[in-house]
């Protein structure tokens, strides 16, 4: 199999898994609107204690950056893929696994340079 084949393959893989992902957004929300509609008018009329609405505010908000944040790697993916940059380490320049794209074809870093960067602070759990 060709290099270029192989992009097309994760091109389509990327693809699916983006509509898929708006697909779902789209379902969780009732159409395509903003997470912070749909919260807005879900709290606008809640009957529960300040603390449940918060924390469920909290959640929905969490749920929003998570997306936003699966889309961004999906479409920086798209992007290394055109740059003919795809499965190189954006850390070490060195190549990212098959099997590693494969079970996360949005990966920007190998295993080696993935876990160093969890190890840095803006990672740490609190």
């Amino acid at each position: 199999m060709t290099q270029s084949d192989l992009a097309d393959e994760y091109r389509k893989l990327l693809l699916t898994r983006r509509s898929t992902l708006l697909a779902q957004i789209a379902e969780q929300r009732g159409g395509v609107r903003s997470r912070a509609d749909v919260a807005q008018e879900h709290f606008a009329h809640s009957e529960d204690s300040a603390a449940q609405v918060a924390s469920e505010r909290d959640v929905e908000f969490a749920l929003n950056e998570r997306e936003t944040a699966e889309l961004g790697a999906i479409d920086a993916a798209l992007e290394r893929i055109d740059a003919g940059t795809y499965g190189l380490c954006s850390d070490c320049g060195g190549a990212i696994t098959p099997q590693r794209l494969h079970a996360l074809p949005e990966a920007a870093r190998c295993i080696t340079c993935q876990e160093r960067a969890e190890q840095l602070p803006q990672y740490a759990r609190a």
